[in-house]
């Protein structure tokens, strides 16, 4: 069984989806500057540390609303 997650960052085109395939987590991330990337991880915990990574806190300063309902997003997968 799949169970999908959508994630929107900013909008339709500009957004995130996270697939739970058996032990396998697959992210997809689309965007309008870099089409589609595909990144596949064996644990929760590796994609919360990517998510980390990808999603720098001191990049929303003046937006932690944002930064959070992002990390909580992904930490319902």
């Amino acid at each position: 069984m799949i169970k999908k997650h959508e994630i929107y960052k900013k909008d339709k085109w500009n957004m995130m989806t996270v697939e739970v395939q058996g032990k396998y987590i697959v992210l997809r991330e689309i965007s309008d500057q870099w089409g589609e990337e595909s990144h596949t991880f064996l644990s929760r915990p590796a994609l919360m540390h990517w998510v980390q990574q990808r999603f720098p806190k001191e990049e929303y300063a003046g937006k932690e609303e944002e930064w959070h309902s992002i990390i909580a997003a992904f930490k319902q997968v």
